[in-house]
């Protein structure tokens, strides 16, 4: 057996106490993902775990990376005919967690997830690099292949006629809001009596109701 039973370490760095945390959730995040940015020691700040219910009945969480954020909610970008995909159009039902641990912060968000518009699609896709449009055109995402080199003659192939001006988003690519319908703030504390403040949206959908969870 490997006994991992010795991996601890004391959480000191920082607080989060009701008193202080901003009213609005989608602010508090900002203020986080600045401070964690602006800290270092996070390669990939935006890396995000996207949990999931698959076709299958099983959970399934991956990390993939936040695009943007705003009061609508988080937005991120997959094959819609990935098992990812299909999973979040057959339930949108979501959680999407940030891990920060150079200042031992988590966010734990749980949403609801709808396509965003083709427009929003489109300016993003065209926003990448050639090499990373033509990766999405190439692959069938999560559907099995021979080999990695077939792929990547497929790529290859595709290379020699494309250009910037004639390479356009495929009709199953595109982009996921993420709408919160609550968002948990971790602040990692000694003794394990650790910080957990919860905004949930109202019934009525106009206001966010914050509390403290126990550890």
């Amino acid at each position: 057996m490997n006994d991992l039973s010795n991996y601890r370490k004391s959480y000191e760095k920082q607080v989060l106490v009701e008193a202080e945390v901003n009213p609005n959730p989608m602010m508090q995040f900002r203020q986080w993902f600045c401070e964690v940015e602006d800290f270092g020691g996070v390669e990939e700040v935006n890396a995000m775990t996207v949990s999931s219910i698959g076709l299958d009945g099983f959970p399934k969480a991956r990390v993939v990376l936040l695009k943007s954020y705003d009061e609508n909610g988080f937005v991120f970008f997959t094959n819609y005919q990935s098992e990812k995909g299909k999973a979040i159009s057959a339930n949108p039902h979501i959680c999407l967690s940030f891990f920060w641990p150079s200042m031992e912060r988590q966010v734990i968000i749980k949403g609801i997830a709808k396509k965003v518009s083709d427009n929003q699609s489109d300016n993003y896709f065209d926003s990448r690099p050639l090499g990373s449009r033509l990766g999405a055109i190439v692959s069938n995402q999560s559907e099995v292949i021979e080999s990695y080199e077939g792929l990547v003659q497929t790529l290859k192939e595709l290379e020699q006629t494309a250009t910037e001006d004639t390479v356009h988003r495929p009709k199953h690519w595109g982009g996921f809001c993420v709408e919160p319908v609550s968002i948990e703030f971790w602040q990692g504390r000694p003794n394990r009596l650790h910080d957990r403040i919860r905004y949930t949206l109202t019934a009525d959908q106009l206001d966010w109701k914050i509390e403290r969870l126990a550890p």
